[in-house]
């Protein structure tokens, strides 16, 4: 009875942690989306750093209430905006404090003109907004806080001077948690929330006759990170194999041959000698190429053989986990129709991070790439990264989108930008008035690779009402990668 209840404890106890992994995971996604991260970073860091500074106004007399107003629109347009106009210290701290000075100014001259002392009067409100225009233009620090604070300043009496020092001290702190802010978070966002920045080290790349360009291409991948590796993958005859249940060998080159369908007939000692031979021959084609990777590439890689009725999308995926592999680079296959293979539509199906690659010729190297993206989302994420790793170091990364009309053009453009900023390298960005196949097509051939979205993260009446990209690329003259974000659990 209390075995019993142990075990349902522990089960629940499983589900629970399952849930928690799956949540955490979906709010890791979520928070990927840079405007998401925006939203959050305004709602923790905007109240807790006017907290602080309320703090700081109630045990001194140098910052006074009156400057919260301007702080709070202005610190939410640092964190909102990080990349934008006003977003930088020298325009918050300086154009706050310059719309203080004026309006301390614009005090002086309307008292000197004849004013009563604290009088707030319509011409100084218009002397103090008009010098606080005059000197952020020429100093270029036009922020709209300084309007605030320049006005604000008028209604202090004659603690004009305490509330100048407030304003610098107050915006200076902010101006201070908000570069930490941005260096060691926001621009390094890519490091600590992009799943492939910091992962698809492992690569499987089922292998076939005449697929030496596609495992290139995954050890160009796997080699640009130190904790990368290539795992080399082939099935041999089923015939041979069915009858050599049992029989694994590894040799000095890292060769693992598995038995991945065994049988109980003893069979024939030749039968067994001819699965082995099929084995070593496989492992020996791998192995020369494998030797070639690692000089090349600069990537440990390791060949594995299975003895099974041909390559299947559950075998490689079986592999795949076995192998401890968050990546899988396949060769690009279709079906009669023209529509990917069940294959790939089974290697698509899973949690692993999967490329469907089409070599247009044989390569050792990718100069210059080209990244085709819908939105900001994790796979055109993942595809600007695997670009990154696949080009040349110093090399410009091109990343474009295309539009329906002029209208959506601004919006397109700062999709792109958001989505370059998160990454270190060169890039430069498209925003073409074109339909994608058009275009790629009179872009695609100035270079080497051509990455583009697997459309999984599309509806069905989607894919039906538009098919996907790659289906209308097939004629396009140079290699192309299709990614495929898995959903990883």
């Amino acid at each position: 009875m209390r075995e019993g209840m142990r075990a349902r404890v522990r089960a629940f106890a499983r589900r629970l942690r399952r849930l928690e992994r799956r949540e955490l995971d979906a709010f890791r996604r979520w928070l990927e989306h840079t405007g998401n991260l925006l939203h959050l970073s305004v709602l923790v860091f905007v109240p807790l750093l006017l907290a602080v500074v309320t703090w700081l106004a109630n045990v001194t007399a140098a910052i006074s209430f009156l400057l919260f107003p301007p702080l709070a629109s202005g610190t939410y347009t640092l964190f909102a905006d990080p990349e934008g106009t006003y977003s930088t210290p020298r325009k918050f701290v300086g154009g706050m404090t310059v719309g203080a000075l004026c309006g301390w100014l614009a005090i002086a001259l309307t008292t000197a003109i004849g004013l009563p002392a604290g009088t707030i009067s319509a011409s100084g409100a218009a002397v103090g907004v008009f010098l606080t225009g005059a000197c952020t233009w020429a100093l270029d620090l036009e922020e709209p806080t300084a309007f605030s604070t320049a006005l604000l300043v008028l209604v202090t009496g004659n603690a004009q001077f305490a509330y100048v020092l407030g304003i610098v001290v107050s915006s200076s702190f902010v101006a201070a948690a908000f570069v930490v802010w941005r260096r060691h978070f926001y621009e390094q966002r890519a490091h600590y929330l992009y799943g492939t920045t910091s992962g698809d080290d492992h690569v499987l790349v089922p292998m076939d006759d005449g697929d030496e360009t596609v495992a290139r291409f995954a050890a160009s991948i796997a080699g640009a990170h130190d904790a990368g590796k290539v795992v080399l993958f082939t099935v041999v005859d089923e015939a041979a194999a069915a009858r050599a249940g049992g029989e694994s060998a590894e040799n000095d080159a890292s060769v693992e041959v598995v038995d991945a369908q065994a049988t109980t007939d003893g069979g024939a000692d030749d039968l067994a000698a001819a699965a082995e031979r099929a084995a070593d021959e496989a492992a020996d084609r791998l192995e020369s190429l494998a030797v070639d990777l690692e000089s090349t590439y600069n990537v440990p890689c390791e060949v594995v053989v299975a003895a099974d009725g041909g390559l299947s999308a559950g075998l490689v995926l079986q592999t795949a986990r076995r192998q401890n592999c968050d990546l899988i680079v396949a060769p690009y296959a279709e079906d009669d129709r023209g529509a990917l293979s069940s294959f790939i539509r089974g290697l698509f199906e899973s949690e692993i991070d999967v490329i469907a690659f089409r070599p247009n010729e044989v390569r050792r190297r990718w100069r210059r790439g080209l990244v085709a993206v819908r939105g900001a989302g994790d796979t055109a994420r993942a595809m600007l990264d695997f670009a990154l790793r696949v080009t040349e170091v110093g090399r410009t990364v091109s990343v474009c989108t295309c539009i329906d009309s002029e209208s959506q053009r601004r919006q397109s453009e700062n999709t792109l930008a958001d989505l370059v900023d998160a990454f270190s390298g060169r890039f430069e960005t498209h925003v073409a008035t074109a339909s994608v196949e058009s275009y790629l097509a009179r872009a695609a051939p100035q270079y080497d690779v051509c990455f583009v979205g697997s459309s999984t993260d599309r509806s069905a009446a989607s894919r039906f009402v538009s098919p996907p990209t790659f289906r209308k690329l097939r004629d396009l003259e140079t290699d192309v990668a299709i990614v495929h974000r898995g959903r990883h659990r």
